[in-house]
């Protein structure tokens, strides 16, 4: 609903043309506001007298007393404050204690607020551990969320979207890793090797894989808010590749990825040096990787899959 308190220009309007004998229907138009509107409007302000310079006044007054109070008070506090240290969930105390009149919701976030138990986590059953931490490896204002993404890239029912990622050798050691793509829909996986985690490298491998598949193969990507994906700009712009971006600290919307991330780690566990692997050795564990039947694809392989979807591409 379009809904907009009237302004002082507005008001000003109003008076000029109440004075000039307009009907209500007739400023309503001039000023492109419902006639109901400006009828309230002088009714509430004495029609035959109105004053804009009075009725804003008389405005601002009545919204200083309108702002809701909120249903916070050191009473409610107390009582929630004793449900929460005999191990009850904020659900629980507000389906009993407040008989609903209170959502577990709202005690959910005056706890992460600080206005309970001084913001102290640990009272609740998990110790917090659910609660989403704030993004901290570094910022930088992400494009488009994953929540725009079209539907069929959810249902996994069209073929050329794609999940992005990096598999990093052990941190400190080396600056090597893995560009990693896997397709939604088939799960074909691949991996390209890269000097280190910048933006410059992602996006060379980016363009590097968008340039040898077939066209209308590479569609979408999702990826996650790492700093290497601040790239997504010149991706969007120079090949028309729309990134999408998961929620912080969500892997579960990249689980294919994430997936096979996890197998390729059978071949390169953790502290390898990445940089130091053969390129025609990666090829041969893609492949071994990408020939294997899979139970959700109804025990076809990856590459089976994807060449059937590509044979039929338009």
């Amino acid at each position: 609903m379009d809904y907009r308190h009237l302004t002082t220009f507005e008001r000003g309007r109003i008076e000029a043309l109440n004075q000039l004998g307009y009907t209500v229907r007739q400023i309503g138009n001039q000023i492109n506001r419902h006639h109901s509107t400006v009828a309230r409007e002088l009714a509430r302000n004495n029609r035959l007298n109105y004053c804009s310079e009075t009725a804003q006044a008389g405005y601002i007054q009545r919204r200083k007393s309108s702002k809701p109070k909120g249903k916070y008070c050191p009473d409610l506090v107390s009582i929630i404050e004793q449900g929460l240290e005999a191990t009850w969930s904020p659900e629980q105390i507000s389906n009993t204690i407040t008989s609903g009149k209170l959502s577990f919701k709202t005690i959910y976030r005056w706890l992460y607020c600080g206005l309970l138990s001084k913001g102290n986590l640990k009272v609740l059953r998990h110790k917090g551990k659910r609660h989403k931490p704030a993004e901290k490896r570094g910022k930088f204002t992400v494009g488009k969320s994953i929540h725009s993404r079209p539907l069929e890239v959810k249902t996994r029912e069209t073929f050329g979207h794609w999940e992005l990622d990096t598999v990093v050798s052990s941190r400190g050691k080396s600056k090597g890793c893995f560009a990693t793509f896997v397709e939604r829909k088939t799960r074909l996986y691949t991996a390209i090797k890269i000097d280190d985690r910048t933006a410059a490298s992602m996006e060379s491998a980016i363009k590097q894989l968008h340039s040898v598949l077939p066209e209308n193969s590479f569609k979408t990507a999702t990826v996650d808010r790492g700093k290497e994906f601040a790239c997504y700009v010149n991706i969007e712009k120079d090949i028309n590749l729309p990134v999408f971006f998961a929620d912080p600290y969500s892997s579960w919307q990249r689980g294919s990825n994430e997936n096979s991330n996890g197998l390729i780690r059978e071949f390169y566990p953790k502290k390898t040096d990445l940089a130091c692997v053969d390129e025609k050795e990666l090829i041969s564990n893609l492949f071994l990787l990408n020939n294997r039947p899979r139970k959700c694809l109804g025990w076809k392989s990856p590459i089976q899959m994807f060449l059937h979807e590509v044979s039929h591409l338009t």
